[in-house]
């Protein structure tokens, strides 16, 4: 039987706590609509992290005509918009498509036209498109980082938020195999060497990549 050719598909949640079965569903979507699924991919990573180590390992995995596929596109990224464009052009250099909702990929209709105009114009239409739907995936994150703040900042004022205490030194040692150390120390190595789990590693690095100083607040939160 003649399929529409292969799927990659890329399931990912943000904390350990929750679980990746509500997305399962595109596995059996994509079988159903005639796509070969030649690889899952799960993670448990925040979307804000570059360094994903399945993201990567789909990415190194892609060959030329491969879908990429999520349930939104904020699965696949919820980076800054430069680094954002830089993780799809890895996946568009592979000569692979999204095959995301809300992404319209013209590749087939731009190769198919004759027109230098219409090339252009098309070209353009699908920059923007996808620009625009990595910009809300970034803008959803900061909104919701904004508010989470927010409702700490009001507990803390009612005397209600007591927080969850991070392992200081687990996280400093996290910082220093995997950011400081030269040569660093993979995500996954540096999980293996400190007997943690790869998303609490994604986790502190990102915390890490997002603050200029939690490495300092680490050290005074333990005075």
């Amino acid at each position: 039987m003649t399929t529409k050719g292969n799927v990659r598909i890329y399931i990912r949640v943000s904390t350990e706590e929750q679980t990746i079965e509500r997305q399962e569903h595109l596995i059996d979507d994509a079988k159903s609509q005639g796509f070969y699924v030649a690889g899952v991919y799960r993670e448990k990573a925040s979307g804000a992290i570059e360094n994903r180590p399945e993201l990567q390992k789909l990415i190194s995995e892609l060959q030329p005509g491969d879908y990429v596929v999520a349930e939104k596109m904020d699965r696949i990224s919820r980076l800054p918009i430069s680094d954002a464009q830089s993780l799809i052009s890895q996946i568009k250099a592979k000569g692979a498509k999204l095959l995301v909702p809300g992404i319209v990929d013209f590749t087939d209709i731009i190769q198919n036209t004759q027109d230098s105009m219409s090339k252009i114009v098309l070209e353009a239409m699908q920059e923007l498109l996808l620009k625009i739907a990595l910009q809300m995936s970034r803008d959803d994150y900061e909104f919701r980082r904004k508010r989470q703040k927010e409702g700490i900042s009001l507990a803390k004022q009612q005397g209600k938020f007591c927080g969850r205490r991070a392992d200081r030194e687990l996280h400093k040692k996290i910082i220093e195999c995997h950011i400081l150390r030269k040569p660093p120390l993979s995500i996954a190595e540096t999980a293996n060497f400190l007997n943690t789990t790869i998303s609490t590693v994604t986790r502190v690095c990102g915390l890490y990549k997002n603050d200029n100083n939690y490495l300092k607040s680490l050290d005074e939160n333990g005075k």
